[in-house]
């Protein structure tokens, strides 16, 4: 079979991208091993944020790298035997968290967050998803004065990018979500960003509206990737495809495929957990709730409270160790009436990253006819529908909506 475009990956980044080209006009196969949505786009927070000027960054006081090398902090956990391997880029990452380099983060990464919110809701109505999204913001609770601290200083820079950050009472905070318990000294809510009670069924309604649009979505294995003339071609369950373009948007396991083509790029791994339960006494949330100093977020869901862990620095397929859940299950049901474990089994997933933080969008160096959009690290939900459009006018030759440039592969030599 000959299509314009082929893509990689049906998470929410190659859904969205899918969904943007079909939308120009193009045919589009979209080929994964799973179903869309069923990978690491179905375990997240389920926030499309607006607000995350700063990043997940990694920690530069000592102080707090003791207490993640000890096993203090319920928010990061570490195997041995994966340090070594990752000590390049964990230093490139601590480099990347400079103060002054994260400001150069938000100026690059608000280009992106600018158009969250509006693009994930043109595609919401377009694929009738809308029952998924909510708003109201999401709730970041503080359990010391020194981690309220650090959030204010935060307002600033948001307050100039026109977002809305406001410190509330202990009592305001239980206002908006009665069924939290007091055992946090502040909170601040951030108004902007919208929230989803089903990332992964999102992503299962975008890609059913891309078949409406003449997409086809295939079971396939991105690895059987192979140049052919000047394209490229797939196998897939029903066939072998055959296209002038490749989209890559593999998340974890992008590298697997782009290493033996001589792409070479800095992407690695940060793991996390998630764990669904039932809410006792009729408990409820109306929002995320993220307890910052606990390292988790917990979120109204479809299948019950989501919890979800912070870091975790290992091997992609190592076994699971889900000592963070664990630890933050405790803390969450000192905070909210959590009830049983609505699961057998933990889900664990594996957000891609680069040292900066910033994703690749863009034309794969050395590779004619491929595109990458991959490394969006905590960010892959959110930037789905923004990163589909901005790749899909880089590739129709139009004018972008914003500039490419500091998310190209190029930044990497």
């Amino acid at each position: 079979m000959k299509t314009d475009t082929i893509v990689l990956g049906a998470g929410i980044v190659g859904t969205s991208v899918a969904h943007h080209l079909a939308q120009r006009g193009r045919s589009v196969v979209l080929v994964d091993r799973r179903g869309p949505g069923e990978e690491t786009s179905y375990g997240n927070a389920g926030l499309v944020e607006r607000a995350s000027i700063y990043p997940v960054a990694f920690p530069r006081k000592i102080s707090a790298l003791v207490e993640v090398a000890l096993g203090r902090n319920p928010g990061a956990n570490y195997h041995w035997d994966a340090l070594l391997r990752l000590a390049p880029w964990m230093f490139a990452y601590w480099r990347a968290s400079a103060p002054a380099r994260l400001l150069d983060y938000a100026r690059h990464m608000e280009k992106l967050l600018a158009f969250t919110v509006d693009e994930h809701d043109r595609l919401a109505r377009a694929a009738g998803a809308t029952h998924f999204f909510r708003d109201g913001g999401w709730l970041k609770l503080y359990r010391t004065a020194a981690g309220l601290d650090v959030e204010r200083s935060e307002f600033p820079l948001a307050h100039s990018y026109g977002l809305s950050a406001r410190e509330i009472s202990v009592d305001e905070a239980l206002a908006m979500e009665p069924s939290l318990r007091p055992v946090f000294n502040g909170a601040v809510i951030w108004s902007d960003p919208h929230s989803v009670s089903s990332p992964g069924g999102v992503t299962q309604a975008y890609a059913a509206h891309f078949a409406e649009l003449g997409g086809q979505v295939r079971k396939g294995d991105a690895l059987s990737l192979a140049r052919l003339g000047s394209g490229w071609a797939v196998m897939t369950d029903e066939g072998s495809v055959e296209a002038p373009e490749v989209v890559v948007a593999l998340g974890p396991w992008s590298m697997d495929l782009l290493r033996p083509f001589g792409v070479k790029l800095p992407l690695q791994v940060k793991r996390g957990y998630h764990m669904h339960y039932h809410a006792e006494g009729g408990a409820s949330l109306s929002r995320p709730v993220l307890d910052e100093e606990g390292g988790y977020v917990i979120t109204p869901m479809v299948g019950g409270i989501r919890l979800t862990t912070g870091v975790e620095f290992a091997r992609r397929d190592a076994p699971k160790t889900p000592v963070q859940l664990d630890k933050t299950e405790v803390l969450a049901r000192g905070l909210f009436p959590l009830g049983a474990r609505a699961e057998p089994e933990p889900w664990m997933g594996s957000r891609p990253a680069f040292p900066d933080m910033l994703p690749v969008i863009g034309p794969a160096p050395g590779q004619n006819g491929m595109w990458l959009a991959i490394g969006h690290q905590h960010l892959g939900f959110t930037l789905g529908p923004i990163t589909g459009r901005l790749l899909a006018e880089m590739m129709n030759g139009e004018v972008p909506c914003t500039d490419p440039a500091p998310f190209s592969a190029d930044r990497f030599g």
